[in-house]
């Protein structure tokens, strides 16, 4: 049998120390820990790839939660199946140690632990799901407060509407008037069309 560690962080600026820690508490060799530091929206993770092609029947996969897995409830079991069925791999599962299959072996425990992960994928799910409307609401409500996102707007210089004027009847080239306006092409372009919005309604 040999041990092996699956590491997991949403994002490229999330740190994955604590899971990293757990798994050297393990006595894991740092060449057999399999991290990957991208979103969970799907399975192209090439550390995961890796570790499923390097697992063979009777190995161990120590994981941190069983989030790490996937990113909803069916992905989170689809890969449990896969580790465990398909590749004959346990899986331990640090933070649930009820959730390590190599106790209870027997039908039985294979039962109560089949019946606990279903159970804690769907919370799992459904936590994130409300995170996520929770986070949604949060913006909505900030938008309404008048908090603005993203980058501030570029506001045009005040003599815009004269440097237009001058731009479209071929008395200033368009060079001239991104380095007067201090805009780059884009964003003159977006402040123009915002412009003509205006004027049209007066």
């Amino acid at each position: 049998m040999i041990e092996y560690g699956y590491i997991r962080v949403s994002s490229a600026d999330q740190c994955e120390d604590r899971q990293t820690l757990a798994m050297t508490q393990l006595r894991i060799p740092t060449e057999r820990i399999f991290t990957d530091k991208i979103s969970g929206k799907d399975f192209e993770r090439p550390a995961y790839k890796a570790l499923i092609e390097k697992i063979q029947n009777g190995d161990l996969v120590y994981i941190t939660s069983i989030d790490r897995l996937g990113r909803n409830y069916d992905e989170i079991l689809n890969q449990w199946r896969i580790l465990t069925r398909e590749h004959g791999a346990d899986i331990a599962v640090i933070d649930m140690p009820l959730l390590d299959t190599r106790n209870g072996k027997d039908l039985m425990g294979t039962f109560i632990a089949d019946l606990v992960l279903q159970i804690l994928s769907f919370v799992a799910h459904s936590e994130r799901e409300n995170i996520r409307k929770r986070q949604a609401e949060g913006i909505a409500a900030a938008h309404l407060r008048g908090v603005q996102f993203g980058r501030p707007t570029i506001k045009p210089p005040d003599n815009f509407s004269l440097l237009v004027k001058q731009w479209e009847s071929g008395k200033l080239p368009f060079s001239e008037v991104l380095e007067q306006t201090g805009l780059k092409e884009a964003t003159f372009y977006n402040r123009l069309r915002e412009y003509r919005a205006i004027k049209g309604k007066k």
